[in-house]
């Protein structure tokens, strides 16, 4: 039996309490839980209905679905994750055909996408532009409002890219990216249903934020990356030329210069006319349609280039890469043994020998910078911390430095973190300066003695991470959801 856990992101729309209902009723395996999660600022009552099968609620901040889908299979532990939108309504037998699906994929598949279906307009209606833009998700490539992937491979891959804020395009990129990690991707035989949105009369307007994502998607995989998406050729050419066109007939209009202005204005006029006459002869055409259709198709060129230029000025600002990479030890390279002296208790924690071995093949130096006091509480001899630190790299490979305080807080020393000494001694060991060093840790110590050196620091919170420091670290450094988060974001826009 394949063992599988539900995530569904959630901005609190009435709909999920439909969507939990179907799992819970339907036929076939149940997951081993579904976790709901709340997406939502300021999070309040969501509308849960009674279920046999585990329901864990998270929240993420209002962060964006990326973020909340990251925070979803990162807190569960079965190898399969089944992604659903809150919007969706899975068949009856969903889970048995989910089970179908993942039981006959080959090992070198990563993940399965569900079968979109939109319901149409009833009585003979034609659909609405909104209706006609859901209607595209049945063809869209590896949508998460139904898609499962190995959790091992969201992990090797640092799941979903958070710097997508909104529900764009952060399917498509992680998608591409298992994809040339080595994986194939395939679609399942499961249907689940996508009732068409309603999103006001302006929710046309608003969705061309998206074309800030598709500045980031071209700066990650070049022009290409519409093809590799099948996103289609877009309108962002003829939008840049309908507002140009606007602009230059009122800048003319402004100069008194009405022979210039009345071409500009005939160009814009007969841009937007085409691009509202596309829109409106598909539709039902309805007073109210015709009128949303009319305000839209003015309002859309001139907001779909102001978002894309936004985007592009945004991923153009570089993200520094790291020229070495420096680790505490214990729960963050190896589970946490407190004042561990035996070798035998040492074990890596998920995805460490993997981020490790990537970084040593693209040549980026790694050490080590932890805190040790147990020696200096007798606890453990120089001995059997020499020997505990042979093990972690006997199974994790070997690092170009280990810098260890061994000396307790009241000691005076000048290395122990939060005092950034144990930082600046193995940025001269590894030959590069400390503000080239990015601090990987999970408590704030590692996050202080970072800063007070100079360097960058992510930080990876752990059960015994407090609350205070995650939120200064939210502020002064970057946090990651695991360590395979915490090195990308490291390395910023170098490939490695």
């Amino acid at each position: 039996m394949i063992a599988y856990t539900v995530v569904v992101p959630t901005t609190g729309r009435d709909s999920l309490r439909a969507l939990l209902s179907a799992l819970g009723h339907g036929i076939g395996p149940r997951p081993a839980e579904i976790i709901v999660v709340d997406d939502r600022p300021d999070p309040g009552g969501l509308p849960l209905p009674e279920l046999t099968t585990p329901v864990r609620v998270l929240h993420s901040g209002g962060r964006g679905p990326a973020a909340a889908r990251n925070a979803g299979w990162r807190a569960a532990g079965t190898e399969w994750i089944a992604f659903l939108d809150d919007d969706v309504r899975p068949t009856a037998d969903w889970a048995s055909r989910l089970e179908s699906d993942l039981t006959a994929l080959a090992a070198d598949v990563a993940g399965s996408q569900g079968r979109i279906v939109v319901p149409g307009p009833t009585g003979g209606r034609r659909p609405t532009d909104l209706e006609r833009d859901t209607a595209g998700l049945a063809t869209a490539e590896w949508i998460t409002a139904d898609m499962a992937y190995r959790r091992d491979v969201l992990s090797a891959v640092g799941g979903f890219d958070e710097r997508f804020p909104r529900a764009f395009r952060e399917d498509a990129d992680l998608a591409l990216r298992v994809r040339q990690a080595g994986w194939r991707l395939e679609r399942g035989i499961r249907t689940t249903l996508h009732p068409a949105r309603h999103g006001g009369f302006f929710a046309s307007v608003r969705a061309q934020r998206g074309n800030a994502d598709n500045a980031l998607m071209r700066r990650k995989f070049g022009p290409q990356w519409r093809e590799l998406t099948a996103a289609g050729p877009g309108r962002l050419g003829r939008h840049t030329l309908t507002t140009l066109s606007g602009l230059a007939a009122l800048a003319c209009a402004a100069a008194r210069r009405p022979t210039p202005a009345a071409f500009a204005g005939i160009a814009w006029l007969g841009l937007t006319a085409e691009f509202a006459l596309r829109r409106i002869l598909p539709g039902p055409r309805t007073p109210a349609e015709l009128a949303k259709m009319a305000v839209t198709s003015v309002l859309i060129p001139p907001v779909a280039v102001r978002h894309r230029l936004a985007g592009e000025l945004r991923v153009r600002r570089p993200r520094a890469a790291a020229r070495a990479i420096l680790f505490d030890r214990d729960d963050t390279l190896v589970h946490d043994e407190p004042y561990n002296n035996d070798p035998e208790l040492v074990r890596p924690v998920p995805g460490a020998e993997e981020v490790l071995r990537r970084l040593r093949a693209a040549g980026v130096p790694v050490g080590v910078v932890s805190n040790q006091s147990g020696v200096a509480r007798g606890l453990i001899t120089p001995d059997e911390l020499t020997a505990v630190n042979a093990r972690v790299e006997e199974l994790l490979g070997p690092f170009g430095t280990w810098q260890v305080c061994v000396h307790a807080e009241d000691d005076g020393c000048c290395c122990r973190k939060p005092k950034p000494g144990l930082v600046t001694r193995a940025a001269l060991a590894l030959g590069v300066r400390p503000q080239d060093c990015v601090v990987i840790g999970d408590i704030g110590a590692d996050v202080e003695a970072a800063r007070a050196a100079g360097a960058r620091a992510v930080l990876v919170p752990t059960p015994r991470t407090r609350p205070a420091e995650i939120a200064a670290a939210r502020r002064d450094a970057q946090v990651a959801g695991d360590l395979a988060e915490a090195v990308a974001l490291a390395m910023g826009d170098r490939a490695w």
